[in-house]
């Protein structure tokens, strides 16, 4: 599960300009806006993650007037709280919250770095992905089967360092949701994030093997594997690829048996036997020497359909799993709207 909340502490604070009453902290990767003087450098602090879905509670209750909103809380009901996203304040960038430990005496105990999302009762906030119906729920994603959530390297700076001089590649992240289309010991299923879908003709979690024809083509296949990929189109988020019919690229593909994801090239072969699409490839290379500043400079930039893309996923070449991570567009960030 994502660490959406955890005690961090402050690199540096730097000034807002024409600002008497702002400052920024930056923490991990990330810069917030917070109040002048709350935070000095070495400070520790609770640190909210873009994307975490605070309970009603009074200490967030300044939040109301422009992130009180109702959550569908994962398919479990709606919730009523208050949506963290990104933000520009007096011109500067503010991605999370970042707020004063002293506010949480609950926390007496941890430390820095420990994840207390579950202890503060936040959720992640889930967009609705589809405006028509995904498909009937018939149970959990199976077991082993993981859902795709790739860390935004903010959160993990260190995974630059991890990466560092090995080969790489840089694919687009595509506007959609999240589709898994399994072969295993001769069944074929298909899943959202995090349920699977009954076999029906006009499910949107099962397009993707009426699209391309894959029980037939798995089959013949023959091996046990899970392809992950963004299915895109009409209904689905924004459409910001402005895409006529639903379309599938796949990202992941983890060869069931051996439990691991294939590398790159193994993936482009694999996808191609099945002739289904993959995530656009934006860059490869023998030795990765992106900072983080250039990296979130090249996370900017345009779908073909002329609309802000989503950003970049960045990976190792030879073991996507081992250091994999997400770069997202600011631009597109701030125009987020709900």
């Amino acid at each position: 599960m994502r660490a959406l909340v955890t005690i961090q502490r402050v690199k540096a604070v730097s000034a807002v300009p024409d600002s008497d009453f702002l400052e920024a902290a930056h923490i991990m990767g990330w810069q917030c806006v917070v109040k002048k003087g709350e935070f000095k450098a070495g400070d520790l602090g609770v640190y909210f993650e873009v994307d975490s879905f605070l309970p009603l509670d009074p200490r967030y209750e300044f939040l109301r007037a422009s992130s009180y909103r109702e959550n569908d809380d994962n398919g479990q009901g709606r919730r009523p709280g208050f949506r963290i996203r990104t933000a520009k304040m007096r011109g500067q960038l503010s991605q999370g919250l970042f707020l004063p430990l002293s506010l949480f005496p609950e926390l007496e105990g941890f430390r820095e770095g420990d994840d207390v999302t579950e202890k503060l009762g936040v959720k992640k906030w889930y967009v609705p992905e589809t405006a028509n119906a995904g498909g009937t729920i018939i149970g959990e994603r199976p077991y082993g089967i993981p859902a795709s959530d790739e860390i935004r390297i903010q959160s993990a700076p260190e995974l630059l360092d991890a990466l560092r001089g090995k080969p790489y590649y840089i694919t687009t992240k595509m506007d959609g949701t999240s589709g898994i289309v399994y072969y295993i010991d001769g069944k074929i299923g298909c899943c959202s994030r995090n349920k699977e879908i009954k076999d029906e003709a006009d499910a949107l979690y099962w397009s993707p093997v009426y699209r391309y024809g894959l029980k037939e083509k798995l089959a013949k296949y023959g091996k046990n594997i899970v392809l992950t990929g963004e299915i895109c189109g009409p209904g689905i988020q924004k459409n910001r690829l402005r895409l006529p019919a639903l379309e599938w690229y796949v990202f992941d593909v983890q060869d069931w048996d051996s439990g691991g994801y294939v590398p790159y090239d193994s993936l482009l072969e694999i996808c191609a036997s099945l002739e289904v699409p993959v995530v656009p490839l934006e860059e490869r290379g023998d030795g990765f020497a992106y900072t983080l500043e250039g990296l979130l400079e090249k996370a900017k930039g345009k779908y073909p359909s002329g609309l802000d893309k989503e950003g970049i996923v960045v990976r190792d070449a030879a073991s996507p799993k081992a250091v994999s991570f997400k770069v997202l567009n600011n631009d597109a960030l701030l125009k987020e709207k709900g």
